[in-house]
């Protein structure tokens, strides 16, 4: 009987377990920004790799990015820079517009031994920058 128990308790640990959003991760994902702001989008590639790699707005709100996730910046309109963080050189300069919203593609690629080895960050489309969101979850 033990070892029937033993056996459903190591399936079970298996299991890829899904936690139900977090409240802001559902507030953001209805893509929603006042009509005095900006909204920038910054989301994690759908081929990318389990590296993190760091990311500030405006030389200021710094974010650190993993696989998987995104994070939502409400900004004033006006032009903004994010920038990769170290040894990460990409950048990206919008110049945003009331209520308006930006999506910004980040791309890691790495290993665990070398860590993140080659980043980039592009803007991309509304039509993608929404897939890739909903795909992924909110970096708290």
């Amino acid at each position: 009987m033990w070892r029937i128990v033993l056996a459903a308790l190591f399936i079970a640990g298996c299991a890829d377990l899904q936690l139900p959003p977090s409240p802001q991760d559902t507030q953001a994902k209805k893509f929603e920004v006042s009509p005095d702001k900006s909204a920038i989008y910054v989301v994690r590639s759908a081929m990318d790799s389990n590296e993190v790699s760091g990311l500030a707005l405006d030389d200021r709100a710094q974010i650190t990015t993993f696989h998987g996730t995104y994070y939502r910046w409400e900004v004033a309109p006006g032009t903004h820079r994010v920038a990769g963080i170290g040894r990460a050189s990409e950048s990206v300069s919008l110049t945003t517009a009331p209520g308006r919203i930006y999506f910004l593609e980040h791309n890691v690629q790495g290993s665990p031994r070398m860590g993140a080895t080659f980043t980039s960050l592009r803007q991309i489309g509304e039509q993608e920058g929404r897939a890739l969101v909903l795909r992924s979850k909110l970096l708290m």
